[in-house]
């Protein structure tokens, strides 16, 4: 594991749908500060992407870009905070969260961590590589080692569901995803995130025990991603 939490069987309820839509719609109204054309925002153009994989609705996507460039009023702000600590068993974790109300996401982030540790801010960033990472899926024939010289990402990994994780610079990120369709990758989400350096691990009762940590913070409206130090 060692990067971005991702609860199991979530992706087929509907709520774990609507949260999904809830955070990238964050997402897009924070790039599109920067301009609402995608042509011309790369952060955004990404966003919007992963949005479309994830089938979420067009007018939903306009809507957020409208709203985060200011096109319908004044735009909203949104905070962008990040929380450090550690789950059960002394797993070292990265919270990211979005939000308009600092004071309501300080009291839920402690609430989740009373069954971990909340740490200061550099108390486990140390323990994470910062990188861009990119999960893309093979067409028939694609060299994944090719891909990642050709494309100018610093390496590559297996993903889920047989797709390749690509890890680059996090400058690079816009530029390596622009390349990998030209060696038979289509590019399935982008995003800038934290790779652990050295997992934990764990027997299958301590698993158990984080997973339900990491669902409990992974839950919040405010929260964005999760990045943790698991192994497997």
């Amino acid at each position: 594991m060692g990067a971005q939490w991702k609860a199991k069987h979530k992706d087929l309820a509907a709520n774990a749908r609507g949260r999904a839509f809830g955070k990238l719609s964050k997402d897009l109204m924070v790039a599109a500060r920067n301009g609402a054309d995608p042509d011309m925002n790369s952060r955004l153009r990404l966003v919007v992407e992963q949005a479309k994989k994830v089938s979420m609705p067009r007018d939903t996507i306009e809507r957020a870009i409208k709203k985060g460039a200011g096109l319908l009023g004044d735009p909203v702000h949104f905070e962008r905070v990040t929380y450090e600590g550690f789950a059960p068993h002394r797993v070292p974790v990265i919270v990211e969260c979005l939000t308009d109300n600092l004071n309501r996401t300080v009291s839920e982030i402690r609430v989740c961590f009373r069954k971990g540790q909340l740490g200061a801010a550099g108390s486990v960033a140390w323990d994470f590589d910062h990188l861009g990472m990119i999960e893309a899926a093979p067409n028939p024939g694609a060299d994944p080692e090719l891909a990642a010289i050709e494309a100018g990402a610093q390496d590559f990994e297996p993903g889920e569901d047989g797709a390749t994780l690509f890890l680059t610079d996090p400058t690079d990120l816009d530029l390596v995803c622009r390349a990998l369709p030209n060696f038979g990758f289509t590019v399935l989400s982008a995003k800038i995130g934290y790779k652990s350096k050295s997992p934990v691990s764990l027997n299958e009762a301590e698993m158990a025990e984080v997973e339900h940590f990491l669902d409990a913070i992974d839950g919040q409206d405010d929260v964005q991603n999760v990045y943790v130090g698991l192994a497997g």
